[in-house]
């Protein structure tokens, strides 16, 4: 199998889970270059056994480079043209070109095919987003979906390390009766959920809202599906979480919905209320699948279908997903 020069750009959560993947999916690495700020420049972080220095990001830094995943922030818009430039081809996570018409945006669960027609960035979609339409996209292929209503319970992972780290103190400085502040989210996370998720729009919703909606009408090539979402903040660590209902074009069972998702590439079902086995946070992070359960018959619609869905947002939601679309890159 051929080898390829990669270059990692962000060592930060997503960054090192992606170094994390290429090492345990084996994937073929050549050289590897990892870039970051002028701050992480000179540390040095290990790689199958190998001791890698951290270089600054610039444009010359991708000379030579085949495969440059950008685990998100503002480097993406600095540098991920340069890197094409240059002869890369970039898996980018941020969301600076998700919506680009000429970035196709993927889940290879979803939409493998589109990685094909890549100008040389291949976005990769919000963590949020992901999980949804792996559940969704078997759901659609066989019924087809009118109307979709999600409520998410996100894990402070998905602001950061400094999140988690705020989660972690609040809840030390409340056991011990102390003052608690809060630095990342607007209010204490700790005992408390915040409803809000990025930043407002005009239309009420937010903008982690709004990526949910957009992204997946351009992931299944249909923009006549109804979709809202209301996102809100947990105090969990890992893994984030979704009540989804679906209005169906037609009528599916919860016992035919089982049997999909029981097929379904990338989705695990866990789903047996008598012996109170549905998806947590708890026993799916560190994990790469989906995790589908509670599936029912909505009451609300005639074809409606209710379900929750949870999964690494990490993993799944942002690394695993990077790799997993550079594995289709060696297929093509």
């Amino acid at each position: 199998m051929k080898q390829y020069n990669v270059a990692l750009v962000g060592t930060g959560a997503v960054g090192s889970t992606i170094l994390e993947l290429l090492e345990e999916r084996n994937f073929p690495v050549k050289s590897l270059k990892l870039l970051a700020t002028s701050r992480s420049a000179g540390k040095k972080v290990t790689f199958k056994g190998q001791e890698y220095e951290i270089e600054e990001t610039t444009p010359e830094a991708f000379d030579g480079v085949e495969i440059a995943f950008f685990a998100g922030g503002g480097a993406s818009k600095l540098f991920a043209k340069e890197a094409v430039a240059r002869g890369a081809v970039v898996i980018d996570n941020s969301s600076a070109f998700r919506l680009d018409p000429d970035v196709p945006l993927v889940v290879p669960e979803v939409n493998p095919e589109d990685v094909k027609g890549h100008k040389g960035i291949i976005a990769n979609p919000n963590c949020s987003t992901i999980q949804m339409v792996v559940a969704l996209k078997p759901i659609y292929d066989v019924a087809g979906i009118k109307r979709v209503i999600v409520s998410t319970y996100q894990a402070v992972s998905g602001a950061g390390q400094e999140a988690m780290d705020e989660l972690i103190q609040q809840n030390k400085d409340l056991a011990e009766d102390k003052e608690v502040t809060a630095k990342v989210f607007p209010y204490q996370i700790a005992y408390n959920l915040i409803p809000h998720i990025d930043t407002f729009m005009d239309n009420g919703y937010t903008r982690e809202e709004m990526k949910m909606v957009n992204e997946t009408r351009k992931m299944f090539h249909d923009y006549e599906i109804a979709i809202s979402a209301t996102t809100v903040r947990v105090p969990v660590i890992r893994s984030h979480s979704e009540a989804i209902t679906i209005e169906t074009e037609r009528k599916l069972s919860a016992q035919e919905a089982r049997e999909i998702f029981q097929k379904a590439p990338g989705v695990v079902l866990v789903d047996d209320p008598k012996e109170l086995k549905y998806p947590m946070p708890l026993f799916t992070s560190h994990k790469d699948e989906v995790f589908v359960g509670r599936v029912r018959e909505d009451l609300a619609f005639e074809n409606g279908l209710s379900f929750f869905v949870v999964a690494d947002q990490l993993r799944k939601g942002a690394a695993t997903n990077a790799v997993q679309i550079a594995e289709l890159l060696l297929d093509t």
